[in-house]
């Protein structure tokens, strides 16, 4: 192994590199895309995973909406197309007869699903603006970042307070620009209600946006004269249970409580965070996977380019390598030079590509922080890093073995007749 590190053999590789700059170039682009697609993948796969973490970090994932439509199959004696309304009540059963849920929540709303949003007066200005009926628990699987002031408690629910949450863009838009709405009193539907918090946008508002107004759930039912209807329930799980499980269980159990056929999949719909995230989840694994498998065969394409490279450039030395046998040079320093020339050609198109990857990702993060995109800081692991340059030493030396083995199985004698 002395000869790595002495300069001769250097010399002679670097030697043979000038002798053919355009072919060793031609040759290294091989293992170069190989390692410019592996980091570029992997990186904007971590990119993506922390952008979709970013984005649902204040979200409950093992958790879910659930809500009830018309019937689609006659059962029970009842035709089909019959609207089921579910009630307050349900979510009890729910909550003490479906194992794994840790609680659920029912919820109203105006101006959400086809009715007109309400009309909100502040002085001289309004505008029309969803409402939803809410508790203080709904915060806890979707947390609202506030701005100023609070959100809904438990007092206000027991003691049906006229108090509201308003989002900032109701804020901009009923308030001047220096005004504090906090403490103030808005006309939501001729009733008076007080400002105690403001809200800003959330990537996790499926309904509400910036442009709502929370008030207690209560408060709603006495407003709006709903009696024990609810709009849909909140549905949240045990951190490690299988929430896709509880929509089946909680749907089974309103089917009986309605009288609805147990097949009937329009009666109740969810809209189910935990099985969309486990999506999410498995695009990210599979881009991960793809990249790992496109990235180490285009590397393996670049390793027997150069290997078949090497093999040239060996017939082209064989004089020169029967003059070192003639010369007393051993088989293993032929051998090893040949190998050492390999590896250092595929590390150097290796690292070349993992730069250039690294700055394009880099270049990537840039761009993509003034967009609504789920992508931030797109990194390659340590581990994958280190997982691509053994890839590069081991396939290396083991194409380069081909051409070594073609190097040292010249006679001498035969070498030096070579014209």
């Amino acid at each position: 192994m002395k000869f790595i590190f002495t300069r001769d053999t250097w010399q002679e590789i670097f030697g043979t590199i000038r002798k053919n700059k355009l072919r060793t170039a031609i040759t290294i682009i091989g293992v170069f895309w190989g390692i410019l697609l592996f980091v570029g993948l992997q990186g904007a796969a971590k990119g993506m995973e922390n952008g979709f973490d970013s984005t649902f970090k204040d979200l409950a994932t093992n958790s879910m909406f659930l809500w009830s439509e018309q019937t689609g199959m006659p059962y029970g004696g009842y035709n089909r197309n019959r609207r089921v309304n579910l009630e307050v009540s349900d979510t009890y059963r729910i909550a003490n007869q479906v194992e794994g849920v840790q609680f659920v929540a029912p919820r109203n709303a105006k101006g959400v699903f086809g009715d007109a949003p309400p009309l909100v007066i502040n002085e001289v200005k309004s505008g029309n603006y969803k409402v939803f009926g809410d508790y203080p628990i709904i915060d806890k699987v979707s947390r609202k970042k506030l701005r100023k002031g609070r959100f809904l408690n438990h007092k206000d629910i027991q003691d049906s307070h006229k108090i509201c949450v308003i989002g900032e863009r109701i804020e901009k838009e009923l308030f001047e620009k220096d005004e504090d709405p906090i403490g103030q009193y808005i006309k939501i539907s001729n009733i008076y209600f007080q400002v105690v918090g403001v809200y800003k946008r959330n990537n996790t508002d499926f309904f509400e946006g910036d442009d709502s107004i929370f008030i207690p759930f209560t408060t709603f039912k006495k407003v709006y004269n709903t009696g024990n209807r609810i709009g849909w329930m909140l549905i949240a799980g045990y951190p490690k249970e299988d929430i896709v499980a509880i929509e089946e269980k909680a749907k089974t159990l309103l089917k009986r409580r309605y009288t609805v056929h147990p097949n009937d999949e329009r009666a109740f719909r969810a809209f189910n965070f935990g099985e969309m995230f486990g999506k999410i989840t498995g695009f990210v694994k599979g881009l991960k996977f793809t990249a790992l498998i496109v990235g180490i065969a285009t590397i393996l394409a670049g390793v027997i380019a150069i290997g078949n490279i090497l093999l040239i450039t060996v017939k082209e030395r064989t004089k020169e390598i029967g003059i070192r046998r003639a010369l007393g040079a051993k088989p293993n320093e032929i051998r090893g030079q040949i190998i050492l020339e390999s590896v250092f050609l595929t590390l150097v198109a290796g690292l070349l590509g993992m730069t250039v990857g690294g700055l394009l990702l880099q270049a990537l993060n840039t761009y993509t922080k003034g967009l609504d995109f789920p992508f931030i800081n797109p990194t390659v692991s340590l581990e994958y890093i280190g997982f691509a340059i053994a890839i590069m030493v081991i396939l290396g030396t083991l194409i380069g073995l081909i051409p070594a083995q073609r190097a040292v199985s010249i006679r001498p004698i035969e070498a030096l007749r070579e014209e």
